[in-house]
């Protein structure tokens, strides 16, 4: 009973520190806009920087990579202290920072996909899943420049890459593998143009709407 206490605790504890939405608060707080207006309508930092071009991308990228340092951390510490057990509290931080970072209470349950935030917990998990999950990662992006072809490989290298770093340990690589189900499931809808080949490929840009109006073309702001 009290392992099951402590561990909600850490989700629940790390699920409102993943519903600080860095895409949503800088736009909304600096940009005095609202990111899930535009493009895809996704609150992660891919949409962002589509969006708002690169000016305050290292800002949302230091939030949503701050949050989950410190859920990380929180869960990690906490179990480790109650029931002596690093890696479970770290994971269930992860996990809860995951959710709210998809489904933020705050802001109507619409967040982003927890690429971002999966990127920084799998360093927390072992630098071996890391460096397989980052290198998939940055291999497939930078070889097909879709952002979401190697956010779903690296993500689903995970739980697999995980089950023989801990050797199979069941509470362990279930946490991993829902972890990765999650953005999996937020990546369904890029999935599905990858397959139909309507995938928006990444570029790079400073200033995306500035750019649409200096060109004369309708931006989504305007439409």
């Amino acid at each position: 009973m009290f392992h099951f206490f402590a561990s909600a605790v850490v989700l629940l504890v790390s699920y409102f520190l993943g519903c600080i939405n860095g895409s949503v608060m800088v736009s909304h707080f600096i940009i005095r806009d609202d990111v899930r207006q535009h493009g895809s309508g996704n609150a992660g930092l891919t949409n962002f920087y589509r969006t708002y071009g690169a000016k305050y991308a290292l800002l949302v990228i230091a939030i949503d990579m701050g949050k989950t340092v410190i859920a990380a951390l929180i869960g990690g510490c906490m179990l480790d202290y109650l029931l002596h057990d690093w890696t479970l509290g770290v994971l269930l931080g992860g996990l809860g920072c995951e959710l709210g970072h998809m489904f933020p209470v705050f802001f109507g349950f619409k967040g982003g996909k927890g690429i971002l935030s999966g990127g920084v917990l799998v360093w927390f998990i072992d630098w071996r899943v890391a460096l397989i999950a980052w290198g998939l990662f940055l291999g497939l992006w930078l070889l097909t420049r879709y952002v979401s072809l190697g956010s779903v490989a690296g993500s689903a290298s995970m739980p697999i890459t995980s089950a023989f770093v801990f050797g199979f340990h069941w509470e362990y690589v279930l946490l991993c593998v829902l972890i990765a189900g999650l953005v999996i499931y937020c990546h369904r809808g890029n999935i599905q143009r990858l397959l139909h080949g309507t995938e928006s490929k990444f570029k790079w840009h400073v200033n995306p709407i500035q750019e649409l109006s200096d060109n004369g073309i309708e931006s989504e702001e305007d439409k």
